[in-house]
């Protein structure tokens, strides 16, 4: 017989809410059955639980919850693979674009940071003062 976990199960086991777990429902990420009185209780299934792990994987890689979805629900196919990876790649291509570009972003920003920093301690040895607080 299949594993079938509760929202609490899968809130706990992935320290979620249980808010953020409907949320991914509402995006179509989970798709539980409903049971008890006028279906109000969710049931997710293993496939759900393997869904949710990959969705949490893919928002640590920094992709959208949209990008997730089309990756996950591809897998979902018992198409070729072939397709689905080159997929994958493209949208991981992108990504580490985005995330370069933010990178040096912010090492310009960390640069610049560093001159101010060092023009700023040069004008207060000029007037004999102490730097409070500050990081030589």
């Amino acid at each position: 017989m299949a594993t079938l976990y509760s929202i609490s199960d899968l809130a706990r086991e992935f320290d979620l809410t249980t808010r953020a777990i409907r949320f991914y429902e509402d995006m179509g990420l989970l798709q539980p059955e409903r049971s008890g009185p006028a279906g109000r209780n969710r049931v997710y299934s293993g496939r759900d639980r393997t869904r949710l792990k990959l969705t949490l994987r893919a928002k640590r890689l920094g992709l959208s919850l949209t990008e997730a979805k089309d990756l996950i629900d591809m897998y979902d196919s018992p198409r070729d693979t072939g397709p689905q990876l080159e997929k994958f790649l493209v949208v991981l291509a992108d990504h580490k674009c985005q995330l370069e570009a933010q990178m040096a972003e912010l090492q310009a920003n960390l640069e610049e940071v560093k001159s101010h920093e060092k023009e700023a301690r040069s004008l207060l040895s000029k007037q004999g003062g102490k730097t409070k607080g500050a990081k030589p």
